[in-house]
């Protein structure tokens, strides 16, 4: 039984990683949206008044922009993890 994970479908492996990597955005997205809408959103009402329509737009951007420094952080760690095996391999 030792070492079966090292020997599994790599396919599978990559199918979960992915999925994993989903739900993880999926969460970011969920936090994101409660913490923007705690911020933002003083009285719900029919319509958005200017200063809460841009505090929501700021609110998103920053979202987006720490997502995306996230995703290219996760990526160069991934890189150097897979360099780092191959060098240990050799």
């Amino acid at each position: 039984m030792e070492g079966q994970g090292s020997t599994a479908d790599p396919q599978l492996q990559h199918f979960i990683e992915i999925e994993s990597q989903k739900q993880r955005f999926q969460q970011l997205v969920h936090q994101m949206t409660e913490v923007c809408w705690e911020k933002c959103m003083d009285k719900p009402g029919p319509k958005l008044d200017s200063r809460t329509e841009a505090c929501f737009v700021n609110c998103v951007e920053r979202f987006i922009d720490t997502s995306q420094f996230i995703l290219n952080r996760l990526e160069q760690t991934q890189r150097n993890r897979g360099s780092f095996s191959d060098t240990m391999s050799d």
